[in-house]
């Protein structure tokens, strides 16, 4: 039996695999997630001290800006971390090789 390609000359039709895309994606989903549980407490801490209004709405805001203000670098590098080991366990969809 022949192993040759049907059509003689013509290379074989390629896949189109977004790794590059996936990681960039990866890497934004970790940062936000992280960002949401950096400001978490003080989110819950101004639900459970601020009555329901436009005040809790703008001390909600001003919380979370001061909590993640400061610890900003801390969720990119937890972010860039996470999808790197996520990349060489193999575990993140799409983003291995076959």
């Amino acid at each position: 039996m022949s192993t040759q390609p049907p059509y003689p000359g013509r290379r074989p039709r390629t896949t189109f695999q977004p790794r590059f895309t996936l990681g960039l994606l990866y890497l934004v989903a970790f940062f936000v997630l992280y960002c949401l549980l950096i400001a978490a407490p003080a989110l819950i801490e101004v639900a459970n001290d601020v009555p329901p209004g436009p005040e809790q709405q703008e001390a909600a805001a001003r919380a979370a800006k001061e909590a993640v203000q400061s610890r900003l670098w801390m969720a990119g590098l937890a972010a860039l971390v996470t999808t790197a080991l996520g990349i060489r366990a193999r575990v993140l969809p799409g983003a291995t090789r076959s």
